[in-house]
């Protein structure tokens, strides 16, 4: 897991352990709900998405959704188990260190990382190797 490039965002909400927990909150999240959905449907379609109070989020909201992980990853074909128990691990951990309600900045926060989950998802882990049959049956 390599976190090393959330330290280049300037924002000072972000450069504090639970703005970073907040943020790997929204990364996990969103990338479950993308995996709720049919490809091609809207995120906002995702029964995830439909439970979040985007831009009113407290943390005990944000705290509730990410306890809820482990049986969503069990009621959800999702690949990369591992490591969205790794990632929700860390954002716990990372939320456990400090104190104080999201408020505006973590909101926001949270917004753009569930937003953009899948690219920062793949930053955080790195892109997946596919074998070599799994290529060529894709014709790539």
């Amino acid at each position: 897991m390599n976190l090393d490039w959330l330290e280049g965002f300037s924002d000072p909400y972000l450069n504090t352990p639970v703005g970073q927990g907040v943020f790997l909150g929204g990364v996990v999240l969103g990338m479950i709900a993308r995996n709720q959905i049919s490809k091609g449907d809207e995120i906002d379609s995702a029964p995830l998405f439909k439970q979040i109070m985007f831009g009113k989020m407290q943390r005990r909201d944000l705290l509730r959704h990410l306890s809820r992980v482990p049986e969503l990853l069990l009621a959800y074909d999702i690949k990369y188990k591992m490591y969205f128990r790794e990632l929700t691990g860390k954002a716990g951990e990372l939320l456990l260190r400090g104190r104080g309600e999201m408020g505006v900045d973590g909101n926001f926060a949270f917004s753009v990382a569930f937003l953009n989950a899948n690219e920062y998802f793949w930053r955080i882990f790195g892109k997946p190797v596919l074998p070599k049959n799994d290529i060529e049956e894709r014709g790539e």
